[in-house]
């Protein structure tokens, strides 16, 4: 299974590193990854394996909400088929 995060916020040291290490806690892989920053704002869009995570998808989500929090910006996570099907022409 997978999905598609994204985090938008005022760019800072420390963005990357610490989305990217929570989605390793959680045993999540990291398939692809694009990040920006425009002016001040960060964008970054991820491609995430979740098959093997160590959690629920509903803990997940609100672990990675309670992290945006900390550090200031959004994180948006959506199934694959979701994202796919908002996106279709």
């Amino acid at each position: 299974m997978k999905a598609v995060l994204t985090v938008i916020g005022k760019d800072k040291v420390g963005i990357i590193a610490n989305v990217s290490n929570l989605l390793f806690e959680k045993n999540a892989n990291i398939l692809d990854i694009n990040q920006t920053i425009m002016n001040d704002f960060f964008t970054m869009v991820m491609l995430v394996e979740l098959s093997n995570i160590n959690i629920s998808l509903k803990e997940l989500n609100e672990t990675l909400n309670e992290k945006g929090k900390i550090l200031k910006v959004l994180i948006k996570m959506q199934h694959e088929d979701v994202f796919n099907s908002m996106h279709l022409l």
